[in-house]
């Protein structure tokens, strides 16, 4: 039990870190515009790095949300409306074979899409205005500090790598479904009064 309060409230803590890191990546390349480009890439990269970590967290956490919420619509539930008729007559027997033998019920892209869309897409689309802004009024900005024998165009095209390679992620990565749907969808009502994964 300690553990599973543990995995839930460290979910977002990573967040917390980008948030914090991403302010002040943004404050030190308005206060010195000759660095900025370096500030920026370097806030965009670490945000991967820090999104990279949420998503493994996430994946540990919905494994004890599937779980919760199997025993919720079974028994929980049940208890409650004076019946004992489950959607899914093996859900024991799940809940058992998932105690005893873990597995994830995400893959690790779909856990990076969820985390990305929940939150990290705010802070990326900030970076990336930051970035535009400067192009903008820098038009004339020279070569990356201590990297002067690269092409003057290359950060640009490596932000533009960054971007449509997330882009490519949040468009074509499958949708995670809800714990609940995985378990037991109904054909008839799919989805239908379940909340989305990430709320």
């Amino acid at each position: 039990r300690r553990q599973r309060q543990m995995c839930i409230r460290d979910r977002d803590t990573t967040t917390n870190w980008a948030i914090v890191a991403t302010l002040a990546i943004l404050t030190t390349s308005l206060q010195n515009p000759q660095f900025a480009r370096e500030a920026l890439m370097l806030g965009m990269f670490s945000n991967i790095v820090f999104l990279t970590i949420e998503a493994r967290r996430f994946r540990f956490f919905d494994v004890w949300r599937a779980r919760v919420r199997m025993l919720e619509e079974n028994f929980y539930g049940g208890i409650l409306r004076r019946d004992q008729a489950s959607p899914d007559s093996a859900w024991g027997t799940q809940v058992a074979d998932d105690l005893l033998c873990p597995r994830f019920h995400l893959t690790r892209i779909q856990a990076f899409r969820a985390r990305l869309m929940r939150n990290f897409r705010f802070i990326f689309l900030f970076l990336l205005l930051a970035w535009i802004g400067h192009r903008l009024s820098h038009r004339d900005a020279a070569h990356l500090v201590g990297l002067e024998g690269l092409p003057i165009w290359l950060p640009d095209m490596m932000v533009l790598a960054l971007y449509l390679g997330l882009a490519g992620v949040a468009i074509f990565t499958p949708r995670a479904e809800a714990p609940e749907i995985s378990y037991f969808a109904d054909p008839e009502h799919p989805g239908e009064d379940i909340s989305t994964l990430d709320v």
